[in-house]
């Protein structure tokens, strides 16, 4: 079973942006699951579902938003560096 998200937009905001409202849309849908991730509400690889690629694509291009693809503390880093 597929749901489907509805959002609305006034027809001049992708031209605003210089942007097809096709390339609006891949944008906004990039963007919603970036966000998610970095919340931590979704992994890697239900984002990469979400948008229809690959796992490393994803990963790959949150740079592109200034999300980091490991998103440790020092704590963590150390304490899996102990249990290596």
């Amino acid at each position: 079973m597929v749901s489907q998200l509805i959002i609305e937009y006034p027809d001049h905001f992708p031209y605003a942006i210089s942007q097809t409202p096709e390339a609006f849309e891949r944008e906004a849908k990039w963007a919603m699951a970036v966000k998610l991730y970095e919340m931590k509400r979704i992994s890697s690889g239900m984002a990469a579902n979400l948008l229809g690629v690959e796992r490393v694509t994803f990963l790959l291009k949150l740079n592109d938003y200034g999300v980091a693809m490991i998103d440790l503390t020092e704590s963590e880093i150390l304490s899996d560096l102990a249990n290596a």
